[in-house]
């Protein structure tokens, strides 16, 4: 897990030290840069594999130079298979199995990679570069892309020192909505992201750059799985600890986030398999409502776990919400990155690696907001006069739940109504409310002819999962110089999910990831999870109306409000009093506003690296 940097762009030595010292949390093991007539290659090393300074980067193998972020899980069984074919390695790291693997099947090499990675690799003898970013979009990948300049970073601010970027105003706009950036924009209209499970190729001598998608999960409607429902809970069971044993390969102390919820525990407990020892960790919450901490250590004991509860201090989650912007430097608005940077902080004073259960409900469809939206579709059945004429009647009730639920049960359509839930269902503060998303994203969403909760989790799969979770998840850890892996996002986990009945995953009752659970009952008794799913928050709505209102107030005042793109400043005001007198709730609204604007003042701050690009050596 490291930071990584290059460009054709031959800047000044002072200029790249920047470019990587902006992100050397990231990798505060090693830093360091070569250049040659061609390119700059950097990269910040937070050692995992093989510790040996053999392996620091910028790695160079035969003709190849690399620089990798990331984890090559399975990088034991093709480092044998091409020592076979008389390959021969002189360290233990998977970076250098990753250059091997190149000069053996090409630009194919990314589909033998079960794995987490953004890397680029400079092929000198064909004038080239190669780089590919996993399957689910983990790791990240930016660049910057003009005639025969070529530069990325796994940052955005550090391509924007030495250069006059420009802020994207539809990338704002698309923000305010989504509460991210939806790749291949980023925030800054000349910076792109590689889009996940996409490789590239740039030639060097004339700047032709080539983007392809390698992989992606199959979304048809034409189910794989022929077996019987135990069948398939063994061949789950069988995945699942394979998947966790090669991502519990480390040179250095790991560990397991558990919140007490069954992904976590699920993955604690097949972790506990593999070791006689294991380090779990779980956040506590002092706010009622918000605090899983007893569940967690009730797994905890029966796996005989060696459990660490780290109690969410309020001074520490208020320094880490007025620095947001210096670990997430682009704007991003999920609120739980808060308590996950907190976890990854006392986890990092023990181990250097830790498991997590991402990617369990989008793969077998766990959200509450699946079930509203099953229990839901039945009211869609009524012609959508009949529901507007019902909204009319609830939208009179003075409680702002029930305007929200009259807005959404006028919507044309269900799929439309899935949009506006996770875009903002009342949006008048915006100027342009655009909730238009990627047209084959939306196909996945309309397909009419697959089970409702099944689109909503692929959906979520090609959005949710990859621009939110996983975003928080590599900023929140690497702030903090921790590497997280996640088990239930290994693609032949997700193939499986999606090869399986929807009643595998789904069944009566309502029993969402009903395969995982009776997985995880093998291992952890059933009594400990019977209570209702929780998100993993902080208690934003209490704390802009008290401990923050100050805080909200003053950065979000009329003055400043003006100077903050897409919104209708005097509608934006209004909804700030209405949360603070309580008659809404508009905590998601306020937080947006507030790390956008967070990241403006930064911008601010670093235009100073503008006039500096500096190209002479």
């Amino acid at each position: 897990m490291c930071g990584i940097y290059g460009s054709t762009i031959q800047y000044g030595d002072e200029i790249i030290k920047a470019k990587l010292n902006v992100i050397q949390f990231r990798g505060p093991d090693f830093s360091s840069f070569e250049r040659n007539e061609d390119i700059i290659l950097g990269h910040n090393r937070l050692a995992i594999l093989d510790l040996d300074a053999r392996s620091n980067q910028p790695f160079s193998y035969q003709h190849l130079k690399i620089v990798f972020n990331g984890e090559i899980y399975n990088y034991q069984d093709i480092k044998r298979v091409l020592q076979n074919k008389g390959y021969q390695f002189k360290t233990t790291s998977d970076t250098e199995v990753i250059c091997a693997s190149y000069l053996e099947y090409g630009n194919k090499c990314i589909e033998h990679f079960n794995g987490m990675f953004s890397f680029i690799i400079y092929d000198s003898q064909n004038k080239k570069l190669f780089g590919a970013r996993d399957r689910f979009g983990k790791k990240p990948f930016y660049y910057y892309h003009k005639l025969k300049d070529f530069e990325f970073a796994s940052q955005p601010s550090q391509l924007s020192i030495g250069q006059n970027f420009t802020t994207d105003q539809l990338a704002v706009s698309e923000y305010l909505i989504w509460g991210y950036v939806p790749e291949p924009k980023s925030i800054f209209s000349e910076v792109k992201k590689l889009p996940a499970a996409h490789c590239l190729s740039f030639d060097l001598n004339t700047g032709d750059l080539k983007i392809e998608k390698y992989w992606d999960l199959d979304y048809n409607w034409d189910r794989k799985f022929t077996g019987t429902y135990s069948d398939a809970q063994g061949e789950l069971k069988e995945l699942l600890t394979d998947s966790v044993r090669i991502r519990m390969i480390s040179d250095v102390p790991l560990g397991v986030f558990l919140s007490g919820g069954v992904d976590s525990s699920l993955i604690a407990a097949l972790s506990s398999q593999q070791t006689s020892h294991i380090k779990t960790f779980s956040i506590k919450f002092n706010e009622k409502g918000f605090d899983e901490s007893a569940y967690a250590q009730q797994v905890a004991n029966h796996i005989k776990s060696d459990h660490h509860t780290i109690e969410c201090n309020y001074n520490e989650g208020i320094d880490l919400i007025k620095n947001f912007s210096t670990f997430y430097d682009e704007p991003f608005a999920d609120s739980s990155a808060i308590p996950s940077m907190l976890l990854a902080k006392y986890t990092r004073q023990h181990v250097t690696v830790a498991l997590s259960g991402d990617g369990g409900d989008e793969g077998f469809v766990g959200y509450s907001r699946y079930k509203w939206m099953k229990d839901s579709s039945l009211l869609f059945r009524l012609p959508q006069f009949t529901r507007k004429v019902l909204a009319f009647f609830v939208s009179l009730s003075p409680n702002y739940r029930h305007k929200l639920i009259a807005m959404g049960i006028s919507i044309k359509d269900i799929e439309t109504l899935y949009l506006r839930m996770n875009g903002g269902m009342e949006n008048s503060w915006l100027l342009e409310p655009n909730l238009a998303v990627n047209s084959e994203f939306s196909s996945i969403l309309f397909n009419k002819n697959k089970p409702l909760v099944e689109r909503l989790a692929d959906f979520d799969v090609k959005t949710y999962l990859n621009e939110d979770i996983n975003t928080k998840v590599d900023r929140a850890s690497m702030a903090f110089s921790l590497e997280s892996r996640a088990p239930l996002m290994d693609y032949r986990v997700m193939e499986f999910a999606r090869s399986l009945p929807s009643s595998f995953k789904y069944g009566s009752d309502h029993n969402q990831k009903r395969i995982l659970k009776d997985l995880l009952y093998e291992y952890v008794p059933k009594e400990i999870f019977q209570r209702p799913k929780a998100g993993f928050a902080i208690p934003l709505e209490k704390w802009f109306r008290h401990e923050l209102k100050e805080y909200v107030l003053d950065n979000l005042s009329m003055d400043e409000l003006k100077t903050i793109p897409g919104i209708n400043v005097k509608r934006t005001d209004e909804i700030i009093k209405e949360h603070m007198s309580g008659s809404w709730n508009r905590s998601t609204q306020i937080w947006k506003l507030l790390v956008l604007k967070q990241w403006m003042n930064r911008q601010t701050v670093n235009e100073s690296y503008s006039t500096c690009r500096n190209v002479a050596i």
